[in-house]
């Protein structure tokens, strides 16, 4: 072979490698994690979140996937325990070898596996509330965001229940962890602004046959509304022993504590007059009835009794929106670059993946999501709206939407 046959092989040779090369990255799937609660305090949520995952990814792989790449989902549970979270998102991360956690419904499990993302490089989406999560310190990479309130929005909307029901001696229970009591220290801060104090203030420790201790100290003091930061195990207990007192006064719970699950769990009669607030989803959009087809053919039950599994939805189109805005051969690096673009304005208003899709040989787009208007603030949070139920004859009944 002389010198010019050599220099055109080598040549053919380098270009045959990076067609390849390009072909591999365009044409390999795309995998996502899909870590949530499927058993533990977050089970009612978790089933619903993993099947509407799926049902997302299947809308973007009958639209030709992202960017030419199919999306592909290995789900795992993480029991909505930090333990079993991390050796689940470790598994994920090192042997199913995926490129996004998506899912993540507990705080806990959220600051226990954000480091292992970190050092991966891969972006996470979480619906959890403690407000460390997207704190500098913990997001140091940009790479996790919220589908949800932190627990001070959370408490903020509580502190406008308050407000607007007339209460003027609210106390706080909260559970020992980053939610529990982020959610009633953002009501304190928010009361406070408007004027108000809290009578008594407790702390609880987890997984306790009993918290009659704890709750005699909040009873003491006469409060006329009990605001919590709890879970539905907890919440099934202190409720029980509260009912046994005898004592009337009002309770606000978080949505997660307070659903059809605990109905079953204590009863009507218990349950009765129980105010809820929790984050609702973006019912009026296009976005939200697309998902809810999808989850009413999931979980034969209607996409408004699972917030979360909404913002899983948006988290799966989202992530493909972005990876179709990066295009065919993008690293992770510049996927997660393009999440902000393709939510936050200015752009195209687009509420589905093939719509965006469509968009993007165009311009920019806004995608506009079934959870919320999916507007990510600078420290990667979303802000959306809340409504206050109550629990009455063992129904839970929207009285009305709440801003903040």
């Amino acid at each position: 072979m002389n010198r010019r046959q050599l220099l055109a092989a080598m040549t053919s040779a380098t270009l045959i490698a990076s067609a390849r090369e390009g072909w591999s990255q365009a044409n390999t799937p795309f995998k996502i994690g899909a870590l949530n609660p499927i058993t533990g305090s977050g089970a009612a949520y978790g089933t619903g979140m993993q099947k509407t995952i799926f049902a997302a990814v299947d809308e973007i792989n009958g639209a030709g996937g992202a960017a030419g790449r199919k999306l592909q989902v290995v789900a795992d549970d993480d029991q909505s325990q930090p333990q079993a979270g991390v050796l689940a998102a470790k598994k994920l991360i090192e042997i199913d070898d995926v490129q996004a956690l998506v899912g993540i419904w507990s705080s806990g499990v959220a600051l226990a596996t954000i480091p292992l993302a970190n050092d991966a490089n891969i972006p996470v989406m979480v619906t959890s509330g403690a407000p460390e999560i997207t704190s500098p310190k913990i997001n140091s990479k940009g790479l996790v965001y919220r589908f949800n309130a932190t627990g001070e929005g959370f408490g903020q909307a509580f502190a406008e229940v308050c407000a607007r029901e007339g209460f003027k001696r609210p106390a706080t229970m909260a559970f020992n962890n980053a939610s529990g009591v982020g959610t009633v220290e953002g009501f304190r801060k928010a009361w406070a602004k408007k004027g108000g104090e809290i009578v008594e203030a407790v702390v609880y420790e987890p997984n306790q046959p009993s918290y009659r201790s704890e709750l005699q100290k909040i009873l003491s003091v006469k409060p006329d509304v009990i605001v919590a930061g709890s879970y539905l195990a907890d919440t099934t207990i202190i409720l029980r022993e509260w009912f046994q007192t005898g004592e009337t006064q009002k309770w606000i719970l978080p949505g997660w504590a307070a659903n059809a699950d605990l109905v079953r769990a204590v009863g009507a009669d218990v349950t009765e007059g129980l105010l809820v607030v929790n984050s609702v989803s973006n019912e009026t959009s296009s976005a939200f009835m697309s998902y809810d087809a999808a989850y009413r053919k999931a979980m034969n039950q209607s996409g408004a009794d699972n917030v979360y599994a909404a913002m899983a939805w948006d988290m799966v189109v989202v992530l493909a929106l972005a990876i179709e805005a990066a295009g065919p051969n993008a690293e992770i690096a510049a996927i997660n670059a393009k999440i902000k673009e393709v939510t936050n304005p200015p752009g195209a208003m687009v509420s589905s993946f093939a719509e965006g899709k469509n968009a993007l040989k165009v311009g920019k787009i806004n995608y506009e999501g079934a959870s919320s208007s999916v507007d990510f603030s600078a420290t990667s949070d979303l802000i959306p709206d809340f409504d206050l139920s109550v629990i009455a004859d063992g129904k839970i009944n929207r009285r009305y939407i709440v801003k903040i």
